[in-house]
């Protein structure tokens, strides 16, 4: 059995404790902008997440098509983040993914250990705990299993959990059903830039290469949920990101100077775009800085499936047709591998800074 550097949140969070360990404190210039996430989901004033209905994003009608495909575009320019509806994925097929995520955390903790991770040996796939990375050295209030998806030649399945007997079943075929979602909103996002409709895709590695990766995130409930986070603010490395979760409200972007929080949408996927398609891009969709919050009340479950390029084949850069005089390349040519690097490197040094 592999044991954590740090014990596992849930078994804090189940010990009765009334205050947080100090780790998982945030720093107090973060503080004052975290709120009771329950209410800040009811506010009604100011800008909300967009929601894009896909239904006729392949209608036969070009108008309608072209209106569906436009909404995308503006959603994804000034946002970089929506709630997909009518996206082609069966509710049922949802909600036995997220049944299956969930029977898994229900296991006790020993038995979870089982599929631990190490990342002192580099073995990131199984269950795991945020170990700090940070120069700060702060943790955040989550466990989660993390493991890759599709290909499903590139799957590991001797590290899948075995409990529930439908895990594998399920999940294999959610992965393959949104590998179909990703490719359709790469078309829509490449024909909207004026690029041929496969040209985002191939230059994220198509169907051979593009690695979709499942982050099953795990919230416990927080004693002092105004102290800490779930996740901290953060933008998404990937190409795209697809979230499910329980209906359990903590997603947050910071939208025009202020942190908004997502309302739940019944049935909706929601869609990040991430780094790599804001590189590809130069900066015309956005990759927004988000975060998640906790609470005493509820657990939050939520099912994150990044989509990334591979780490070494790929340079990422503005493509050519999205630069020009006025509009020079935003970002330095870098493989995906020296991109997470940056972050990772840029980060410890802004911890040291502090």
């Amino acid at each position: 059995m592999v044991t954590s550097m740090a014990p596992r949140v849930e078994s804090l969070a189940s010990s009765g404790i009334q205050s947080i360990p100090k780790e998982y404190i945030r720093p107090q210039e973060e503080l004052t902008s975290i709120g009771n996430v329950f209410e800040e989901e009811k506010k009604e004033e100011g800008p909300q997440v967009p929601t894009i209905d896909l239904k006729e994003i392949d209608s036969e009608d070009r108008e309608v098509r072209e209106r569906c495909r436009q909404e995308l575009k503006r959603a994804a320019t000034e946002w970089g983040v929506m709630h997909l509806v009518n996206h082609g994925i069966s509710d049922e097929l949802m909600e036995r993914v997220k049944k299956a995520g969930q029977k898994f955390f229900e296991l006790s903790v020993e038995e979870k250990e089982k599929y631990a991770n190490d990342q002192t040996l580099g073995k990131i796939q199984g269950y795991g705990s945020k170990l700090a990375n940070n120069a700060s050295g702060q943790l955040e209030w989550e466990d989660y299993f993390f493991h890759l998806v599709y290909p499903e030649d590139k799957r590991d399945l001797s590290i899948w959990p075995q409990t529930p007997s439908d895990y594998t079943e399920v999940t294999s075929e959610y992965a393959r059903q949104l590998r179909v979602l990703a490719s359709k909103i790469l078309s829509a996002l490449s024909l909207c830039l004026g690029l041929e409709e496969g040209r985002l895709e191939k230059e994220v590695g198509g169907l051979e290469e593009l690695l979709l990766q499942m982050k099953i995130n795990y919230y416990p409930k927080c004693p002092q949920p105004e102290l800490a986070l779930g996740v901290e603010a953060h933008t998404d490395v990937s190409a795209l990101t697809f979230i499910l979760h329980n209906m359990v409200p903590g997603l947050q972007l910071f939208y025009e100077g202020k942190w908004i929080t997502a309302k739940c949408v019944p049935n909706s996927i929601i869609m990040h775009i991430g780094d790599t398609v804001e590189i590809l891009s130069n900066g015309k969709y956005k990759s927004i800085l988000h975060r998640g919050l906790v609470n005493k009340e509820k657990v939050r479950i939520s099912w994150a499936v990044f989509c990334e390029p591979p780490k070494e084949k790929i340079i990422l850069k503005p493509l050519p047709e999205t630069v020009s005089e006025t509009e020079p390349p935003l970002f330095p040519p870098r493989t995906f591998a020296q991109h997470i690097h940056h972050k990772l490197f840029r980060k410890t040094q802004d911890g040291l800074s502090n």
